[in-house]
């Protein structure tokens, strides 16, 4: 008689997939481990039953005691890494406090520490929170067309002093955190800067807003409804002549206003001296994009480990086997993970990539920030709704940490920059300021579908075409103003973006897995980067078989190739998420998961 034996599978080494993940920069590990242990604390447990003040209430008491984090807040502001790691983390366990969080620390404290024109400001108050900082761009009639806003801050000679106003309800700046919750705040506002009824452009402006007694004079805050996903004291808010010492206006190289009342700038169009005023977008975009990795690994965290406690009735009467057994829960799950991977490594790249750009690379580094954001931030809410019916009723329920997240990531997807408009600004760039992916290699047919080098060939194929589509689109229609020249590109120019910023991934993961020396590890996350490029060549297969960058055969090998190649991940599934390492003391306090 013989004795059968199971081969166990190969195990894989969960602390240096960890470690892979979290080497953000030389101190990568250090950075993420600080957020990492804030986001541990009790502070930030889910607390049931507080009404809608109590909650706002709450986020500040969490945004203070994050503040004991930042050895110096002035240096942290200019840290795109720290900024985009305190994100990651807090995002997942509360996004009310970090999104205020990103506006005190990014636009707010940023902006101010930026202007190294202006004579010294004494920072104190903000860098203690003894008063909360706030960021007033966007207008009720004016959203994300920001250069159009109306707001204007006057000059007058005779005081030298601004005159802040709001000159309709149209222009009420809509809708930063401007309420009396969290006690005094102060805003850079953005407003026309009129001097001799001369439009100099877009500044901003330092302007307390309220003190322990509520809003001063001039000011009108009105709170809006709540919205969707955490709870933020959101307002629209109006000046009435608010008059301000000239020490208010943030200076820089975008302009500086002289004593006798002229600018003097560097930058010659009042549209270019405005984005440079609010330059801070940028690394908000980072963490805005963070904010979809930290939701996505922790919603997938929460669903893989659910899948394995959860147990349904098996084929045989009696039996008991867990979700994960069955292929068409785990399979979601699995594709969700690889797609959260590419998110992760993307970007490490793009903040790698913005942090040491030089001003020749500039105009590049921050496409690929705004292209990252708009493409992670959307995969993130697609993971936080599967990760959510994927638990059922249970994830329905706020306290089982996962129903609010697709919300929140609602309004990061909205948040510096919504992502069709910025795609759509990077995608009009690229069309003509890029170079033509090279023409690939067309394969002989005789390549393991699986190959990775002919999957990531197959996506430049599409990104090429892509390409080459928006410039015939752009030359064909000659007659036609700019609007309607652009209406006829916008189609192409958002799939060249789409098709560029997955082949971004892609190399992003490919560089990752090569960084790898366990071989067992290493071979599993090749499998998993295989996964990821093999849904996005399926999604595209008509496209890339038309094209010649798949042959037929290719073609009807997809499915059973992504079949075999879920078979031999699912055993690693649970691990795989693990690694994200989820604090513990999260996923503890969550009923569902301890069995309540």
């Amino acid at each position: 008689m013989t004795t059968e034996t199971r081969t166990p599978h190969p195990v894989l080494d969960q602390a240096a997939v960890t470690s892979l993940l979290f080497s953000d920069g030389e101190d990568g590990n250090e950075v993420h481990g600080r957020w990492r242990r804030a986001a541990s604390e009790e502070l930030f447990r889910y607390r049931p039953g507080l009404g809608t003040q109590e909650r706002r209430q709450l986020t500040y008491e969490r945004l203070r005691a994050l503040n004991k984090h930042v050895p110096s807040p002035e240096h942290f502001v200019n840290d795109p890494r720290g900024l985009a790691a305190l994100h990651e983390w807090i995002c997942p366990v509360d996004g009310a406090t970090v999104t205020v969080a990103g506006i005190h620390y990014n636009l707010f404290l940023g902006s101010v520490v930026d202007d190294q024109v202006s004579p010294p400001r004494e920072l104190t108050d903000f860098t203690t929170m003894s008063r909360i900082g706030t960021f007033l761009v966007t207008e009720r009639a004016h959203g994300n067309d920001v250069p159009a806003l109306e707001t204007v801050a006057r000059y007058d000679r005779e005081r030298d002093e601004f005159v802040l106003h709001t000159p309709h309800p149209g222009a009420q700046k809509y809708m930063p955190n401007t309420s009396s919750a969290g006690g005094p705040k102060t805003a850079v506002v953005a407003a026309r800067l009129i001097v001799d009824d001369k439009d100099l452009g877009a500044f901003l402006f330092l302007t307390p807003l309220s003190d322990e007694f509520g809003t001063l004079p001039g000011i009108t805050v009105t709170l809006l409804p709540e919205r969707v996903g955490s709870s933020v004291d959101h307002c629209a808010t109006n000046f009435d002549n608010v008059r301000l010492p000239r020490t208010a206006l943030v200076q820089g190289v975008h302009g500086q206003l002289l004593p006798d009342g002229s600018l003097v700038s560097s930058v010659a169009s009042t549209r270019k001296r405005f984005f440079h005023a609010i330059s801070r977008v940028t690394a908000g975009k980072l963490c805005m994009s963070a904010c979809g990795l930290g939701a996505a690994r922790t919603a997938l965290a929460i669903a893989v480990r659910y899948s394995y406690t959860r147990h349904v009735s098996g084929p045989i009467p009696g039996q008991r086997v867990p979700l994960a057994a069955h292929r068409s829960h785990h399979t979601r799950l699995l594709d969700h993970t690889a797609t959260a991977y590419a998110m992760t490594f993307l970007h490490r790249a793009a903040t790698e990539r913005w942090v040491t750009h030089t001003p020749e690379d500039r105009v590049g580094a921050e496409r690929l920030v705004a292209v990252t954001k708009g493409w992670v931030t959307w995969r993130a809410r697609e993971i936080a709704t599967e990760s959510r019916e994927r638990c059922g009723a249970r994830g329905l329920f706020p306290v089982n940490g996962i129903a609010a997240m697709a919300g929140d990531m609602d309004g990061a997807i909205t948040a510096e920059g919504d992502n069709v408009a910025i795609w759509c600004n990077a995608g009009a760039g690229m069309i003509l300021g890029q170079e033509l992916a090279a023409e690939p290699v067309r394969p002989t047919g005789d390549e393991p579908l699986a190959d990775l080098g002919l999957l990531r060939r197959a996506l430049t194929t599409a990104e090429r075409y892509w390409h080459l589509a928006a410039r015939r689109d752009l030359s064909s229609d000659n007659g036609g103003d700019a609007l309607s020249r652009w209406n006829n590109v916008s189609d192409a120019a958002l799939n060249l973006v789409e098709t560029y910023t997955v082949g971004q991934a892609a190399d992003a993961f490919l560089a990752a897995c090569a960084r790898v020396s366990d071989p067992i590890t290493h071979a599993v996350l090749e499998d998993l980067s295989a996964l990821f490029l093999l849904r996005q060549v399926s999604a595209r297969s008509g496209l890339l078989l038309a094209e010649g960058a798949l042959t037929a055969d290719q073609v009807r090998a997809l499915p059973e190739t992504l079949q075999a190649l879920t078979t031999r991940l699912g055993p690693h599934l649970s691990t795989l998420t693990q690694a994200f390492d989820v604090p513990e003391e999260h996923l503890s306090a969550l009923p569902m998961l301890s069995g309540v």
